[in-house]
């Protein structure tokens, strides 16, 4: 297993709404934590890079509900 973090801009700050959505995105199978970085604007992911590439992390994001900042 290979652990990689990799840090991803939100489009928009964290609410109630994205925080039940972060929920669903942590059991993603290869993605081992997923933790908001202050002021609630990036998340920090944990993820096993022998499973996952960076891209199949950020659709599965998208997929999951998150606002995932293009540019990031």
């Amino acid at each position: 297993m290979t652990k990689i973090e990799s840090n991803f801009r939100l489009a928009r700050p964290l609410d109630a709404a994205l925080l039940n959505n972060l929920a669903r995105a942590r059991g993603i199978y290869g993605i081992a934590r997923i933790e908001p970085a202050p002021p609630l604007d990036a998340l920090l992911v944990e993820y096993d890079a022998s499973r996952l590439t960076l891209a199949d992390v950020r659709a599965a994001l998208l997929r999951a509900g998150i606002p995932i900042d293009a540019s990031s």
